[in-house]
């Protein structure tokens, strides 16, 4: 009896060192459900590679379209490249490469339906690229890009480029 509050102890320390360790996934978006609201700021462009909407994008300016305009790839936070870190919008729909994509770049009420979303959370560009991810789940390797606030169950205010921090976690 005497090694209980030892085992007990032990039992805690392991489960935080488990915790410490387990990351959310990234937010699980219907793309049908990505809807901007009447105050979002919409542009477009070619896109560069297969993107679905509520996908974050960046604008390759490396590959150009047939106007000579950037074209929209897939974010991704733990890049080398700055520019793949430097989030241009959210897709609205989706596009294979080629063809158009249209997406948000500020949005104070924008829908996204995400599962799982709880008011105040700050939401960041994710290492999946396209990808967003709570800021609970950034860990070493991620250079930090704050895209988003979750406002309600399904809906987030939208601001791209966001707030990059340039340095990696």
């Amino acid at each position: 009896m005497k090694f209980i509050p030892r085992l007990i102890a032990l039992t805690a320390v392991v489960c935080l060192g488990i915790a410490s360790h387990m990351r959310a996934a990234d937010l699980s978006i219907t793309a049908s459900a990505v809807v901007p609201s009447a105050n979002a700021q919409i542009n477009e462009a070619t896109a560069g590679a297969t993107i679905t909407a509520g996908q974050l994008i960046y604008l390759d300016s490396t590959d150009l379209d047939t106007r000579s305009r950037p074209k929209a790839k897939l974010a991704d936070c733990n890049s080398a490249t700055a520019a793949v870190r430097s989030v241009a919008g959210i897709a609205i729909n989706g596009a294979s490469a080629g063809q158009r994509v249209s997406y948000v770049y500020q949005d104070p009420a924008l829908v996204i339906a995400a599962s799982g979303l709880t008011a105040n959370t700050i939401l960041v560009l994710s290492a999946t690229a396209g990808g967003i991810a709570p800021a609970a789940d950034v860990t070493t390797g991620w250079f930090l890009s704050v895209v988003a606030v979750v406002k309600s169950g399904t809906t987030i205010y939208f601001s791209a480029p966001g707030l990059p921090s340039g340095a990696s976690s």
